[in-house]
Parts: structure tokens; sequence; C-alpha cells
């Protein structure tokens, strides 16, 4: 009887501390819900943010000429600055062709065809053309080879009086190849990069030309769209 008495009391003594053990085990896999989670990307949703240096208020006045060549310009006044270039048979070609439904074409100008000396480091320039006039053009350069964007902008910036490149927006992730002024009425966008430079660039941007053309094409598509 008595032996029976002590293993009774030895099952309920180990079923104590097993109960004790779960206990311990489940609080401890619980987090306090009053400890909040770290403001982290991840927690949040929301990706970091880029912060927009521009603060270029120039007008349309203040665009830049870069080689003589301005937005708003005719077709014939582009090759006008490129004397032989309107006797180009691949020219002309290019503005033969019939303009689009929104009234926009494009063409291409090779500078050193014209002027090897001049434009040695300029191999073509394409033109977007919207109503007649040149809405964005594009400057593609084979050098050369600068140490960063910076020092292309105040190339460019020097010779056009745009805001220097501390007031350029940098593009996230290629901070030292591409930055961009966002103006009031147009656009410029500089990179530098490339083996020698053959990748330079800067591309000139109507923004008043490219609401007009989106206006135009929303148009078009909720026309086309049916009504329910």
């Amino acid at each position: 009887m008595i032996a029976r008495m002590k293993f009774l009391l030895v099952v309920v003594s180990a079923l104590v501390m097993l109960g004790n053990a779960c206990k311990l085990e489940t609080s401890s896999a619980t987090p306090n819900s009053n400890v909040k989670a770290s403001p982290t990307v991840e927690s949040s949703g929301a990706p970091p943010t880029q912060e927009t240096n521009s603060t270029c208020s120039l007008k349309m006045a203040g665009a830049p000429a870069i080689i003589g060549l301005r937005l708003g310009m005719t077709p014939d006044e582009v090759l006008a600055v490129f004397p032989g270039s309107k006797e180009d048979a691949e020219v002309q070609g290019e503005l033969s062709r019939p303009q689009s439904q929104f009234s926009e074409s494009d063409f291409v100008i090779k500078p050193a065809k014209y002027d090897k000396e001049k434009f040695a480091n300029l191999n073509q320039i394409i033109f977007n053309v919207l109503d007649g006039k040149v809405s964005s053009y594009d400057l593609r350069y084979n050098g050369p080879q600068w140490p960063h964007v910076d020092k292309f902008i105040e190339s460019v910036s020097s010779q056009n009086g745009l805001p220097p490149a501390d007031q350029w927006t940098p593009f996230v992730g290629m901070d030292s190849q591409l930055k961009t002024l966002k103006c009031t009425d147009f656009e410029v966008e500089v990179f530098a990069g490339g083996k020698g430079g053959n990748l330079n660039y800067v591309r000139v941007k109507d923004l008043l030309a490219e609401k007009k053309l989106n206006d135009r094409r929303a148009k078009a598509t909720a026309k086309a769209t049916p009504t329910p």
C-alpha cells in the first residue's frame, strides 16, 4: 500500500513539472503584443522615395541651344544648321514619310557627314517633330570620356545658362552617370558612359509638346474604347 502511494506521488509530480514546462514554452513562442515592428521597408511596404533636387523655373525661352539647335525649330531650320543635309537623299527620305495620326514624325541627322572636323565626337542626332516643329532632340556622342556626369553637365550648362549640376536630379543607382534637369517648359537629360564615352548623350524635350501629344493619345484611346 505504501509502495503504491509513493508511485502515485511520483506520477503526479511528473505531470505537474510537464505542465509547467509546456506553459513556459508557449509563452516564450508568443510575441509581446506591445512591441512594435521596426519601421523598415518590408514592414511599411513603401520603398524609399527619390529626392528631387531640381528647382528650375526656366520657361521655353531659357531652353538650351546646343550647336545651334532649339526646341520648336522646323525641319528646314534644322537642316540649315548642317549645310549639305538638305540634299541628302537619306534625310529627305525620312522627312517625306507621312506623319502619324497624332501629327508626329521623326528624322535623323549624322553631323559628321557634313563637317567631320566640327562634329568629330557627334555620331547622330534624333529629332522628334510634333505639328511640324521639333519637340525633342537627342544628341548621341562617341566621346569624350567624362570622370563623372557632373563634368559633362558643367560643359552643357556653362554654354547654355542652365543651373549647375548640383541642382539636377540623379537617377537612383546611376548617380555618377545620369542626371535630369526638369524646368517649367522643358527637360534636359545628360548621360555619361560607355567605352571612351561612346554612349554619351544629351536629350532636350519640350514638356508642353509632350503633354499635348499625351492628351491626343488619351482622347483617341477613350474614343476607341467601347461604352459598356
